[in-house]
């Protein structure tokens, strides 16, 4: 039913339940300089066919990948989606659905969430998985939360080359522990930097930090060398903690388990999900099997029933509705259950070789578009490190002018930096996928001559 509208008599009837005389004493706590005492400023109903009609008038208004190039990245990403996606993940059963708390008659709901741990254990190299997040940046943040529960400090050491939004949001999860989180600049590569890193974790009493967490491929698209990563990080005893916002890149890179990575967190937009404004997003987080009871969030476990059938339920759940509120690991309230079921879907039908393919192409249209970009009047490719499908790009002018005249051409041609990065501030994110054609990058290239410069 898409609309349900309540009568005068079922009003009248919910009043007389809740003992009032009127919907505005509902409002009697609420001071008068607070109410609205006129209309809203709204224009008088439609009919349903006006109505949808309006609704597609006013969507015109936004750029649809349908008729932009976009080069836009940055932690949302525009990749090919096969139609089994959606049609599959669609079915009422599965959208209608809500947390599998009764086992006897969610097992297609466990099934489909257990599978999702697998592919994420597949591809992360670790062995746990809980049932999915928000979005990576609350996934990195209760990676740390974590990480500090089962090593006993607060102290962080962070890369400023992971999403500034990550960051943010890391901070804010951590403003209440009074802990302490080190920056760690980046160098000219766009890596960060080492050295850095040692004598972040080398200060004070050895395992004195919680963890040391880096992006991989980075914010700037680079690919850092997590072998590094992981051995600095086990001689000074913090934990290691891998993130990612481009999750394609694993069909093409090492999985963080096997770089000693002790946690893995990240975004999961990539897998079958359409970038719009804000989300949905799916947050995925990864451990070794030792920190499985200080994963937060819930997790699907298989056993078999009393008859020996193989069966899924719930398990090992550390959550504030299963055990002590002080005992919980976090209140995450809800999963991304039907993100999750659409990225097991969105996986399964591209398989291990045609995850790795995608990979490659996705790769190799970034190479291209460097190529073609650095031939452009005054623009250069900013940092020297390997990328996986995104990079830095400086340009002539002013970066958000640019973006703005580009967009004026249909082009979606990056994310300027210096609202990040005020080293930056001449900078632009440029990001391609198997979406962007080699005609559409030359295009780019074309364009970006045209409008740069002061």
């Amino acid at each position: 039913m898409r609309y349900i509208p309540n009568t005068d008599r079922d009003i009248a009837g919910m009043l007389e339940v809740i003992g009032v005389k009127s919907a505005e004493d509902l409002f009697g706590e609420v001071p008068s300089c607070c109410l609205l005492r006129k209309p809203l400023g709204i224009p008088p109903p439609l009919g349903e066919a006006q109505l949808l009609g309006r609704l597609g008038e006013l969507a015109r208004d936004n750029a649809n990948l349908r008729e932009f190039s976009s080069f836009l990245g940055g932690g949302t990403y525009h990749h090919f989606i096969p139609a089994v996606v959606g049609h599959l993940a669609g079915r009422s059963e599965f959208t209608t659905s809500y947390t599998p708390y009764q086992p006897e008659i969610s097992q297609g709901t466990l099934q489909a969430i257990f599978e999702y741990q697998t592919f994420i254990c597949l591809l992360t190299g670790l062995d746990v998985s809980n049932a999915s997040m928000y979005d990576g940046a609350s996934s990195a943040a209760e990676a740390v939360l974590m990480a500090s529960r089962i090593k006993r400090t607060n102290r962080v050491a962070l890369s400023r080359a992971v999403h500034p939004d990550y960051r943010e949001t890391i901070k804010t999860y951590c403003a209440q522990q009074a802990g302490e989180i080190v920056d760690l600049p980046f160098d000219a590569s766009g890596r960060t930097d080492l050295s850095a890193l040692r004598a972040a974790l080398s200060s004070g009493p050895k395992g004195g930090t919680a963890c040391a967490l880096v992006q991989s491929p980075n914010f700037f698209g680079i690919v850092e060398p997590l072998d590094e990563w992981g051995r600095i990080a086990r001689e000074n005893g913090a934990l290691f903690i891998s993130a990612f916002t481009e999750p394609i890149a694993l069909g093409l890179i090492k999985p963080p388990g096997e770089s000693g990575a002790d946690i893995a967190c990240g975004e999961g937009q990539s897998f079958g999900i359409p970038p719009g404004f804000g989300g949905p997003h799916l947050g995925i987080l990864a451990a070794k099997k030792e920190y499985t009871r200080n994963l937060p969030g819930r997790i699907v476990g298989q056993g078999a029933d009393k008859e020996g059938r193989r069966a899924f339920v719930l398990t090992l759940t550390a959550r504030e509705q299963h055990i002590r509120r002080e005992k919980a690991t976090s209140n995450i309230c809800t999963n991304e259950g039907l993100c999750a079921l659409t990225a097991s879907i969105y996986l399964t039908a591209l398989g291990k070789r045609g995850f790795h393919r995608l990979a490659v192409l996705n790769h190799r249209r970034a190479q291209y578009a460097k190529r073609a970009l650095s031939r452009v009047a005054g623009a250069q490719v900013r940092f020297s490190g390997p990328t996986f499908n995104e990079f830095v790009l400086r340009v002539k002018g002013d970066p958000a002018a640019i973006r703005d005249r580009l967009a004026g051409k249909k082009i979606l041609a990056g994310i300027p930096l210096g609202r990040y990065y005020e080293e930056l501030g001449d900078c632009l994110l440029v990001t391609c996928t198997e979406m962007n054609s080699e005609e559409e990058i030359d295009e780019l290239a074309g364009a970006l001559g045209e409008v740069s410069g002061p």
